[in-house]
Formats: structure tokens, C-alpha cells, sequence
């Protein structure tokens, strides 16, 4: 496929922008319709297995050289290939005299069937479930694993989907950027490729039409592949990527993040593991934002002990000698089951048990992590701030301040991600020392849209109107009260947004870390007087590309061309 300038558009994932080559997945290997049922069944059933180890051991090797965030996803993928269950269930249908790969389809297709009825979390991992059933396939046929091929360039990596392992597989120094026809901006692909500070747009429709060869640029920050690229358009390119490492590189007199006038915002990071923290050292942020401590018992058989628990925190705050670390408990439920303590069998996960509300039948969970960071705390001499997920009431609010205090911990806060904390804020501020507003969640819920639905993406847009206005409400609290208002959602990664966020009073916004740069320039070319007029212009819209029209039509024409904000 070869049409110059020829767009295809998807969403963008960070702000990075690169042209060259394609280079197309390997597709997955294809099972006979024919395939024989086989001689010695006992013989294929160990094939079959052996597979199934072979692929484990090559995902948990990958692991090895992983950084945590991907080693824990290809880790996960290869406990699917350990399953127990899967296997058995496997052996059984050869056993019976059926072929050995539709045997193995079809106990995997029916696990796919179980994780999408499930929705959130595990529906997400069916990907990485069929990519797992594919590299079996492959060993058992004594094919190379499908995914990316080996490369003798540099090159932009193109699929219909890429799993995460296949994406953790990547060779950095080759692979110039991603696109995916399928997933979506919340899915495994899309963060391990933010992580790598990979160029990436997903549902980027047509791209499956791509060859090997033909070459684009991939703009993550307008969601765009050209095909056949121009010279203007490449030179765009080069400007966008120079401009970006000039910000990166950029040593300030201060890590401090302010407007023009002298507005103080700290900019934080958002982290889920004590690695991220230590990658954090020279980093130029004034902390930790959002700390999701969940990845710790996620895939976890049993619960982490207080000793595990204290451990981690203690070498997180260590490495951020005495900066802000704001903590949330454990957030678990619905997209993020655990083993140990998940309900079973709830309609609606995500309207369920969930966040602050295990409290109601793991009280102990909660209690076990409080004095783990209380411990922590004490023993690195860190003031963590620490909070709760998902709460919706003045009495959560009041009940998980009073467990947190009992621990010792000093400043205590929750998220505000349910709409009924929003209207409520200055009530719950009552109880508490600050709040932290999650505008992933805080969209799902006022939009009544899945988060992790790709299809309805423009829905969770956190320019909504409404979600806008739940938020000014939040900031309106904190302002009455004077107490801190924060944002953790990556909404605070979008330099327009960050700008409407500071102008409606939001005291500190927390990011992956490679977004803090361009906030930070944001916010000096802009007075707090124009964050304000910012602000009030999008407020006053009545849809979300209106609302960020209007605040685009605000934003210093230099800001714009820097950070491609068009």
C-alpha cells in the first residue's frame, strides 16, 4: 500500500512523532482443518505439553531482562501457560482422540470465551491468552513464535494487535515506533509502549493493509499514520522529535513547575513499582503523585505480608529522599481481580466490590498495608501522603481517615473518581487532608462508559463537559477549605488540559514521567490569568471538541507549534 500522504487516523499514545519503514508482525501460525488424529495419542499429549513449558520458559526468560512493568505482564503470561487447568483440559481431549492443536484451540478459545464474559481485566488479557496459544501452536509445529520478526533496520513495528510479551520483546534500538489497528489507549500495548517513550497510535483503522517495506510517520500526538510521507511532512517529523529531546534535556534552575507569574503546580510522577521509583533519582519532578502500590498483589496466589509490604515502600521512599510520595491503597476489583479476595460471580465488577469497599469483607487487607507504610515510613523517615480509592461517601471518607491515623500515618487523603464525591467534595475534605482526582474512572462513571471499551473512547474523553465540571467543583472544594486538590489521571499528561486543570485551581498534577516536560513548558509560557480564561472558555462549551477548541484557540501559538497542540 502505497499512496503518498494518504492518512489513516487512530489514537495517539504520548506525544512523539518518527517516519520510516514497516515491518509487519508474523502472522500466527494456521492449525490444518485436516490435522490427524495421531497414532500414539500419550506421545502427542507430551508434545503438546512440552510446548506449553517451552513457551513458559521462553516468557519468564524474557522476564529476566524486562523492566518490572513488562517482566510482570510476560510473568502473567507465562503463569497462562503454566495453568494448571489448561493443561489438564488439553491432555483430556487428546486423550479422548481428539487432534492434538484442536484440542489445544479449543480449551483456549473456551478460556478466551470465560475472561471476555468476565469484562475488565481479564477480558484485556484475552490478547495476551491468544498469543500464548499461538507460540504453542508454533512449538508444537516446529515453526519460529509469531510476532515481530528479527530486524536488520530500524523500523516501525505494524499489527492488527501486538500483544504485550510480543511488544516487551521489542528491540529498542531497531524498533522507531507502533501501530495497531485494534486495542486501545488503556490497553497493556499502549502503556508498555508510553513506558519505552515509543511513537504509538492504536486503532489506527486500515493499518492492516501495510506491508513490509512501505514507509510512514506515526504522529502519537494528533492519532495519525502517513503513508508515503513527504519531505514536508518528515521534516515535521524532525522538528517535533528535536523539539521534545530539547525539552527533556532542559535543566531548569528549579524542578519546581509554575505559570509564567510565578503560579506554583508540582508536577508529580505516576509509578507502580519500587523501580519505578528508582528510575526516578535524576528525574526532574517534585515526586510521586500516584503510587498504584495494586501491582504489588497482582498475580499474587496470597496477599503480600506486612514485612513484603514494608520492604518495597521503604526502598521506594528511599530513592525519593524525602520528596512527596502520594500513596493509594490497594485498588483491586473489577479490571484488577485478585485471587484472595475478589468476589466471585458480581454482575457488574466495576459497580462492585471494589477499592476502598474490600474493606467490608478484608478489613485486615487494608489494615495489613496501612502499617506497612506507617513502618515504612518510620524506618526511611518519609511522610508519605496516603489514600483511598473509590470512595463515594463522607462515612468512607471518615472511616478510612480514622484507620489510616490509627496506623500513624500522618496525612491521609482519598481519590475522587465516584461523581457523588465530586458534588460532595468539601464535605469529604472535611474529613480528610487532601484528594487526588482520578479522571479515568471519574469518566467512566459520569459517562457510564467502560474505560477499557476502545469503541467508545470518545465518550471517556475527559474534555466531557460534565467531566469538566465534576472536576472545577472538586477544585472549588480544596480552594474553600484550603486544601490540596490534585490529579492523577493522565489527563494531567495533556499539556492543553494541564493548563484549564491550573487555571481552575488543581494544586499538583501527576503523569507518566516522560510528560512532565512539555507540561512544565506549558505552564511557563502561560499567565495563571490566561489558565483561568483557559478554564472558563472550555467550561462554557458544550462538547468535548468544542471545549478543547476553545481552549486550543487560547494557548500561545509557539506552545502549539513546539507540542504539535493543532
Amino acid at each position: 500500500m502505497s499512496t503518498q500522504n494518504a492518512v489513516l487516523q487512530g489514537v495517539g499514545v504520548g506525544r512523539g512523532a518518527v517516519w520510516g519503514p514497516v515491518a509487519t508482525v508474523r502472522p500466527a501460525p494456521v492449525v490444518p482443518a485436516d490435522e490427524p488424529v495421531p497414532a500414539d495419542p500419550a506421545a502427542a499429549k507430551e508434545k503438546v505439553l512440552a510446548a506449553f513449558s517451552d513457551v513458559a520458559a521462553g516468557l519468564r526468560a524474557q522476564a529476566e531482562g524486562a523492566s518490572a512493568t513488562i517482566a510482570d505482564v510476560l510473568t502473567a503470561t507465562a503463569l497462562m501457560a503454566d495453568d494448571p487447568a489448561l493443561r489438564a483440559q488439553t491432555g483430556q481431549r487428546i486423550d479422548k482422540g481428539e487432534p492434538p492443536l484442536h484440542a489445544l484451540v479449543a480449551v483456549i478459545d473456551s478460556f478466551a470465551v470465560m475472561f471476555t464474559a468476565a469484562g475488565g481485566y481479564l477480558a484485556e488479557r484475552v490478547t495476551d491468552l491468544n498469543s500464548m496459544r499461538d507460540r504453542v501452536v508454533a512449538r508444537y509445529q516446529g515453526l519460529p513464535e509469531p510476532g515481530v520478526p528479527p530486524l536488520d533496520r530500524p523500523a516501525i513495528i505494524v499489527a492488527p494487535d501486538l500483544s504485550p510479551a510480543d511488544t516487551a520483546a521489542l528491540d529498542l534500538e531497531k524498533v522507531l515506533g507502533i501501530v495497531i489497528e485494534q486495542g486501545g489507549p488503556t490497553g497493556h500495548t499502549a502503556i508498555i509502549a508510553g513506558q519505552l517513550g515509543l511513537p504509538c497510535v492504536v486503532r489506527a483503522t486500515g493499518a492492516s493493509s501495510l506491508v513490509d517495506g512501505d514507509i510512514i510517520a506515526v504522529d502519537a500526538a494528533n492519532g495519525t499514520v502517513t503513508l508515503d510521507p513527504d519531505d514536508a511532512t518528515k521534516a515535521a517529523v524532525e522538528t517535533r522529535r528535536a523539539g521534545l529531546a530539547t525539552l527533556a534535556e532542559a535543566t531548569e534552575a528549579t524542578e519546581d513547575g509554575a505559570t509564567a507569574d510565578g503560579h506554583r503546580v508540582a508536577l508529580l510522577a505516576n509509578i507502580g513499582t519500587a523501580e519505578d521509583a528508582e528510575r526516578l533519582t535524576d528525574a526532574a519532578v517534585e515526586g510521586v503523585g500516584l503510587f498504584r502500590t495494586e501491582v504489588l498483589f497482582l498475580g499474587a496466589a496470597t496477599a503480600p505480608t506486612e514485612d513484603d509490604q514494608a520492604r518495597v515502600y521503604a526502598r521506594a521512599f528511599s530513592a525519593l529522599g524525602g520528596r512527596k510520595v502520594v500513596l493509594r491503597t490497594l485498588d483491586a476489583g473489577a479490571d484488577k481481580p485478585l485471587a484472595f479476595v475478589t468476589q466471585a460471580g458480581e454482575e457488574n465488577p466495576a459497580l462492585g466490590v471494589r477499592g476502598f469497599r474490600l474493606v467490608r469483607h478484608a478489613e485486615e487487607l487494608l489494615r495489613t498495608q496501612l502499617e506497612a507504610v506507617a513502618r515504612a515510613a518510620k524506618e526511611t523517615g518519609g511522610t508519605p501522603w496516603v489514600m483511598a480509592p473509590m470512595i463515594a461517601t463522607v462515612e468512607e471518607a471518615r472511616q478510612f481517615a480514622a484507620m489510616a491515623r490509627e496506623a500513624g500515618i500522618q496525612t491521609v487523603g482519598v481519590m475522587v473518581e465516584v461523581p457523588a464525591a465530586a458534588l460532595r467534595a468539601r464535605d469529604i475534605l472535611a474529613e480528610v487532608d487532601f484528594v487526588s482526582l482520578g479522571t479515568n474512572d471519574l469518566a467512566q462513571y459520569t459517562m457510564a462508559t467502560d474505560r477499557l471499551l476502545g469503541s467508545l473512547v470518545d465518550l471517556l474523553d475527559a474534555w466531557q463537559p460534565a467531566v469538566l465540571d465534576l472536576v472545577a467543583a472538586t477544585a472549588a472544594a480544596g480552594v474553600e477549605t484550603g486544601k490540596p486538590v490534585g490529579v492523577c489521571g493522565e489527563s494531567a499528561a495533556d499539556p492543553i488540559m494541564a493548563l484549564l486543570l491550573t487555571g481552575l485551581s488543581i494544586t499538583s498534577l501527576s503523569m507518566s514521567p516522560s510528560a512532565v516536560p512539555a507540561v512544565r513548558f506549558a505552564l511557563s509560557k502561560h499567565s495563571l490569568e490566561t489558565c483561568r480564561a483557559i478554564g472558563e472558555a472550555a467550561r462554557q462549551a458544550p462538547t468535548a471538541a468544542e471545549a478543547r477548541a476553545a481552549a486550543l484557540a487560547l494557548v500561545d501559538p509557539q506552545v502549539r507549534e513546539v507540542l504539535a497542540l493543532g
